[in-house]
């Protein structure tokens, strides 16, 4: 157990180091295919270290529980760090933990030892000449092969994963929209804004108040959302109404009411949309469900056996 710290912890100094030597993970150098051909490296490596576990002593560490526990609770301290501050792009090292070394050396070494783990598992199972316990296979099988799944494809798609602001005018299309960088990026849709819609809770007459001096107070918006006519390169003409956290999906696109001009209320003559393209995602969910499905299969299973 000793060693499996000592593993974490240099993992966590060599993140230290490549932070102030090569600075944050640059996840566009892993946009696809690069994640692709990163997860067949990776994939490859674990079958490697499994065929060489008998000759060597590292290889058949990691697929131990010494290694497994240390770095469980390493990832779980990071993850709650990453919980616990403000994540935002270009911050500093724990306001940006997906581009963060020691996080992404840390979960990299838990989705190797995941791999091995799975690995070995069915290697035992394929040698018995008995059928599989499926109250303990079923549930071990979706647990950790759900995790590996939702970590593995969370961590690459991160590179996939878009996420730029527009400013929609009334009755002007617009194909550009804006990352996090301040980049103008050119979209395979294009919107439309054709009505901003503004619903405000009614102002509160307080008694030292005249009539003009309370329509002069901001009144809060209790809805906000845009009438948009939507164009695709495909030859698609759809109208749909987006509306806070009720996003408009369209080839591969989430569209989100995020501002609109405060100044001008509900006479606003643009809406601000932020649009979400994140295709690693159903991958995340699938290894989600998983991991739900390994949980439930364990309580039935485990109530079974205690009845009987």
């Amino acid at each position: 157990m000793q060693e499996g710290f000592v593993i974490g912890g240099g993992l966590i100094c060599a993140g230290l180091m490549l932070e102030l030597i090569v600075g944050k993970v640059d996840w566009d150098a892993f946009s696809w295919p690069a994640n692709l051909i990163a997860l067949v490296g990776g994939v490859s490596l674990a079958i490697l270290l499994f065929f060489l576990q008998p000759k060597i002593y590292c290889c058949r560490f990691i697929s131990s529980y010494q290694a497994a526990v240390p770095t469980l609770v390493y990832v779980v301290a990071l993850t709650m760090v990453m919980g616990l501050t403000r994540q935002q792009v270009n911050g500093t090292w724990l306001n940006d933990m997906l581009s963060f070394w020691p996080f992404v050396l840390i979960y990299t070494y838990m989705a190797l030892i995941l791999t091995m783990v799975i690995l070995n598992r069915l290697k035992r199972l394929l040698r018995k000449k008995k059928k599989w316990d499926w109250k303990r296979d079923v549930p071990f099988f979706l647990n950790h092969c759900g995790l590996l799944i939702a970590l593995v494809t969370a961590t690459l798609g991160n590179a996939d994963m878009r996420r730029l602001k527009m400013i929609a005018v009334e009755n002007e299309p617009e194909w550009r929209a804006i990352n996090d960088r301040g980049e103008v990026r050119e979209l395979p849709i294009a919107i439309q804004l054709k009505k901003f819609i503004l619903e405000e809770y009614p102002a509160e007459m307080e008694p030292n108040l005249s009539a003009d001096s309370v329509m002069m107070v901001q009144r809060t918006p209790k809805r906000f959302a845009s009438d948009i006519q939507i164009f695709t390169k495909s030859g698609k003409n759809i109208s749909a109404t987006v509306d806070v956290n009720k996003p408009v999906s369209i080839e591969g696109w989430k569209i989100y009411q995020y501002g609109y001009d405060t100044q001008m209320g509900a006479m606003s003559n643009i809406s601000i949309l932020e649009l979400v393209s994140d295709p690693w995602l159903p991958f995340v969910y699938a290894g989600i469900w998983m991991m739900i499905a390994g949980a439930v299969s364990m309580f039935i299973f485990g109530v079974r056996r205690k009845s009987v």
